[in-house]
């Protein structure tokens, strides 16, 4: 399921989720706990051969750029007795499939560069980055610093991954 969910990404642009929690860059463990979370939404677990038949069907129906909660599809899917995941997507989600060679749906996407990488530079960057795909417009190119002393780029890098957004 990964590499599908991969592909959904970087040729389509389609951010999957599990009710609210990314899958793209996620490893198989933390998908198989975001499937256990639904657990605590809906009742039952979501099988990860449902979800897994979803999105293979959904990387076979070519769709534009959009954020798709397979949980919450799935879930619906089971509620209705879905048997036929073609013709269910085809209903959900009909206003975006097909359309993957639309890529400018709202414009070019723009680049930014960001001024500042402090603590709130930081958190800025993270959003970006998070948010990159989808359909998102905004694209972050570059991060302008101040000269520091050395080995100061390199510390405020190290703490773009692993900073605390508290300090």
């Amino acid at each position: 399921m990964i590499p599908i969910i991969g592909r959904l990404y970087r040729k389509y642009n389609v951010v999957t989720s599990i009710f609210g929690r990314a899958l793209v860059n996620r490893s198989v463990i933390r998908i198989l706990k975001d499937h256990r979370f639904v657990r605590q939404v809906e009742g039952t677990e979501l099988d990860v051969r449902d979800s897994h038949l979803l999105v293979e069907t959904l990387l076979k129906l070519k769709p534009g750029p959009c954020h798709v909660d397979i949980g919450k599809l799935a879930a619906q899917f089971r509620k209705e007795n879905g048997t036929d995941m073609e013709a269910f997507l085809k209903t959900e989600m009909g206003d975006v499939l097909g359309k993957h060679k639309e890529a400018d749906m709202g414009g070019a996407p723009q680049d930014v560069v960001l001024y500042g990488f402090g603590r709130i530079g930081r958190l800025l960057a993270r959003i970006m980055i998070e948010k990159a795909g989808g359909g998102s417009l905004l694209r972050l190119r570059a991060v302008v610093v101040r000269g520091g002393k050395n080995g100061d780029l390199e510390k405020r890098a190290s703490l773009l991954r692993r900073d605390s957004v508290h300090g």
